[in-house]
Order: structure tokens, then sequence, then C-alpha cells
């Protein structure tokens, strides 16, 4: 359940500083948050740094800090949250519901300023029947549908070394396919929870929906998730007591374990192999922006001739945002881009 929770902290996290701070400006054309500052846009600023401090402070005590978790120890954890400091947190989620709702219309209000592209593509994350799923799941894809095998994914993420990047890129039944919000909305959306639901329909975002501008909603619908899942899992905690607890003892011992979640960017898998001695042998680990680099190469190869009557600062400004709503890194979200016009 602590792990569930730290999910959904990281979760939403991710996506408040993506959607706020790099996706909204975009919306209000601006470059970044500071001219909404001593704006009629202030008080949306200011939400927005409530809801991000909120995930912080979720992070900093489900897994002891901000980023790099610490307190997650192999058969546990390291440190548990109080019965108060869990109250606290419930107090601060409700509240943040309708924050968050205040938000979502805020960027409905803004729809029309995301481009109107779609192109067809392949979504792969985990899937569940009891859950959206986040934490667990199978392998599935909107193209092929389930695939139950956890160490046969390289199957299905069939990764590849292109001449231009130093990163690599991944490809199943087409040539590209995305993970992501969008991606597990794709595949999920019937498990999402009520509000969840609402916001969902609020932008009108159904199933499957192939413009990937829309990976910026999708977080926000996710956002609102997480935060009905957390008070879910915290209620459980609350009515069936919360006590300290030692992490399990772990028996040292030789094979390969292959973990497979979704964080924000998408569907990550982590595969090591150790010896009798606990040394790492071998492993491997496919992380979800190499797995969308052929998705947005594959876009833009569409996209730029749809906008190419357009004047070189939109040309670029397009093309920055559909960097950012694939949710690369904060580096890359901002730098990916370097437009040459000949």
């Amino acid at each position: 359940m602590l792990r569930r929770l730290a999910i959904n902290a990281e979760n939403m996290q991710s996506h408040i500083l993506h959607v706020g701070y790099l996706a909204v400006p975009d919306l209000l054309g601006v470059g970044s948050v500071f001219p909404l500052v001593g704006t009629k846009h202030t008080d949306t600023l200011l939400k927005i740094v409530k809801l991000h401090r909120l995930a912080n402070e979720m992070s900093d005590l489900i897994c002891g800090r901000t980023v790099h978790p610490i307190r997650l120890v192999v058969g546990g954890f390291s440190a548990i949250p109080t019965r108060k400091q869990l109250l606290d947190l419930k107090k601060k989620l409700e509240e943040s519901v309708e924050i968050t709702k205040e938000i979502a219309q805020v960027v409905n209000s803004l729809i029309n300023n995301f481009p109107d592209f779609s192109r067809e593509t392949e979504y792969i994350g985990l899937s569940s029947e009891q859950e959206y799923a986040l934490y667990d799941g199978t392998i599935a894809s909107t193209d092929t549908g389930l695939h139950s095998d956890y160490k046969d994914y390289k199957s299905i993420m069939q990764e590849y070394v292109v001449p231009q990047s130093t990163a690599k890129h991944a490809k199943h039944k087409r040539e590209s396919y995305m993970v992501g919000a969008l991606a597990r909305f794709n595949l999920n959306s019937k498990l999402l929870h009520p509000i969840a639901h609402e916001i969902a329909n609020m932008f009108g975002l159904k199933p499957i929906n192939y413009n990937p501008f829309m990976n910026n909603i999708a977080q926000l619908i996710e956002f609102v998730h997480n935060i009905e899942d957390s008070l879910k899992w915290i209620n459980y905690l609350l009515d069936n007591g919360i006590k300290d607890e030692e992490p399990v003892k772990a028996k040292l011992k030789a094979g390969r374990g292959v973990g497979i979640v979704e964080v924000p960017r998408g569907i990550l898998v982590h595969d090591y192999t150790l010896d009798a001695n606990g040394r790492c042998v071998r492993a491997n680990c496919v992380i979800p922006t190499n797995q969308n680099h052929a998705n947005i190469q594959k876009d833009m190869d569409v996209l730029v001739p749809q906008i190419i009557d357009k004047s070189e600062k939109e040309i670029e400004l397009t093309l920055e945002m559909l960097v950012r709503a694939y949710d690369p890194c904060i580096s890359c979200s901002t730098h990916y881009i370097d437009v040459k016009f000949e």
C-alpha cells in the first residue's frame, strides 16, 4: 500500500510540474510561468504551485525525500508514516480536489490552443482488470492486446540503434509506439476513479485518441485519479491500523528478476541477474523516453508539412510543444529542439 502511495506521489509530482510549468505557459503564449506573475493568471499559477508543493510533501512523507526515494528498501520500508501524518496528508489531498478541478477548467478554456493533430500509432503500457494499472499489471498494446510473460518484454519493446542518436529507439508491430499517460488512458480509462472520469468527460477525451498533445490532458486526468487512489489507500490504512514494521529479511541467492511498472513518462523495465554472491552480472533497463523517441520523430515527419506555411516562430513553438507533450526529462523538454530553416 505504501508503494502504491509512493507511485501516486511520483506521478502527481511529475504531472503537475509538466502541465503547470511547461504546458500552461505554451497555451498562454509565454515562455515560462514568470510572466504570469502579476497578471489575471496569478491565481492559477499559485494553485499550480500549491498542488506541486503537496505532491512534494507527499513524496517526502512516503519516500523520505522529494526525489530519489530512500525509504523503499528490499523487503519493505526503512520508516513508516504515523497515523497523524496520514491524517494530515488525507486532509490536504481532500482539499486539493477542488483546486485541481479549477486548474482543469482553465486548461479546458485554452484547449483550442493545442494543435489539432492526429497520427495513428500503437500505444503500449500496463493493463489490469482490477485497477487503472500503474503499480502492477500485464503488458498491453492497443494493437495486439495483452502479453502475459514479463520476461518476454524484449519481443514487445524491440529496441534498436539509430545512426543519428546515442539514445536507442523502439518499435513493436509498427515503426514506432507511444508510452506515457495517454497510452495508459487509451488502455485503462474505464478503470479511472469517478472524479477523474468527470475530468476526462470535461475534455471529451475518449480512447483511442491519437493526438499526442492530449498526453498533457491525460496527465491532468491521472493527477486527479492519483489523488482519489491515494485517499482510498490512506483510508484503508487508517481503518485497519498502521504500525512500524521491520523490512522482511531477504535471502541471498542467484537468479534473475524482471520488474515492470508505470512511471510518469510511461512503462519502465528493470531486468537484473545476480550470481550466488549477490553481484549483478547482467542488467537491462528499458526507459520510457527512449521508447518514445521514434514516435516523436514519426509525428514530426507528419506534422511539419501540415504547419510549413506558418511563421518560423510558430513552427518552432509547435515542434517544441510536440516534444513537451511527450514529457521527456526537463532539459529535453526545454532544449530538445534546434530548428534550422533552409
